[in-house]
């Protein structure tokens, strides 16, 4: 048998470890509910709904995704709150909720230490710097699209799916790092926001990687900068920020939280059904199609994530001076 694939090797060993005494033959749930803060259709209801799919049998008998969407996600988390802790509840959200929102709102709905029980990480999405046709083809990097709007500080704008979103936040803080003039303007979600880059009526897009990639086809669009540790797999030939020159790492992830109360033992069963439910190529072929990259990890991993996040993510929002009610 020849050498497994790394990522399988480190999934199966996620497993392995997530299992305690006592937790490895229990009864099937009656029904598992997934709360998601937001709409259907997007990346994270479909990631929940092929999860839902394949958690459905050996550690549940019924799952059910229930939308939760409104106020950026805070209500999906206020209705985790009193839910019962016995697994039968679990919450998937992207980063911002436990990540961006404890330093850009005066008050939450919720504690992030308190409320919510880090139980799985899923995916992460890379954030992308992107221009298009409004600026001119010799701009190639990072580099020329600061010496061009240094130039043409009138049409130096770029857009973001929404104030206060963590590609808002991660392209003022190079503006202010650079000293460009960049204006920010805010849209309700990436469709129109790529669409007005395309269509020229938008210089520059600080989005997540996979809402460029059904456009990188056309040669409109060119992707100056990601974000994260590495460069994406999904776009390899585009340097990172920190490539660049700045100290930015954090990217948009998904995960999966318990409420606060919930035993470690209930925990371990959920992280290890979860993880199990990933552990195949085709969760992750799915995922990539929406510019998320399969990152699976136990209870652990993720509550350093938030932590980590939170370490970079409170410098930077107070240096920009951003607040929701700003």
């Amino acid at each position: 048998m020849g050498r497994a694939d790394p990522m399988r090797r480190g999934l199966l060993a996620l497993v392995a470890a997530a299992s305690l005494p006592g937790t490895g033959r229990a009864e099937p749930l009656a029904t598992l509910r997934l709360l998601l803060g937001a709409p259907a259709g997007g990346p994270g209801d479909l990631m929940a709904r092929q999860l839902a799919e394949r958690l459905r049998g050996e550690h549940a008998r019924a799952v059910v995704v229930e939308n939760r969407s409104g106020a950026g996600g805070q209500l999906a988390v206020a209705a985790l709150k009193d839910a019962p802790v016995d697994g039968s509840v679990l919450l998937l959200v992207p980063s911002s909720v436990v990540s961006i929102y404890p330093f850009t709102y005066a008050r939450l709905p919720y504690r992030v230490e308190t409320d919510l029980q880090p139980v799985a990480l899923v995916a992460h999405s890379p954030l992308a710097f992107g221009v298009g046709p409004a600026v001119p083809a010799a701009v190639k990097s990072f580099a020329d699209f600061l010496a061009w709007a240094q130039a043409h500080p009138q049409q130096a704008s770029y857009g973001s799916p929404a104030s206060g979103s963590i590609a808002h936040l991660q392209a003022a803080a190079v503006a202010q790092a650079s000293g460009a003039p960049l204006v920010h303007v805010p849209y309700r979600g990436g469709a129109q926001a790529v669409g007005d880059l395309r269509g020229g009526s938008l210089p520059s897009l600080s989005a997540p990687l996979g809402i460029f990639l059904p456009h990188m086809a056309s040669g409109q669009i060119r992707l100056l900068a990601v974000s994260g540790e590495a460069r994406s797999q999904l776009a390899p030939s585009v340097p990172t920020w920190r490539e660049l020159g700045f100290k930015l790492t954090a990217r948009e992830w998904y995960g999966f939280f318990a409420p606060g109360r919930t035993p470690r033992e209930v925990v371990a069963r959920s992280a290890s059904a979860l993880l199990k439910s990933l552990d195949s190529p085709e969760a992750g072929a799915l995922l990539a199609r929406f510019g998320l990259e399969l990152t699976p990890a136990g209870p652990e991993r993720l509550a350093a994530l938030i932590q980590a996040d939170a370490a970079e993510w409170r410098g930077l929002i107070q240096r920009i001076g951003f607040t929701a009610e700003s």
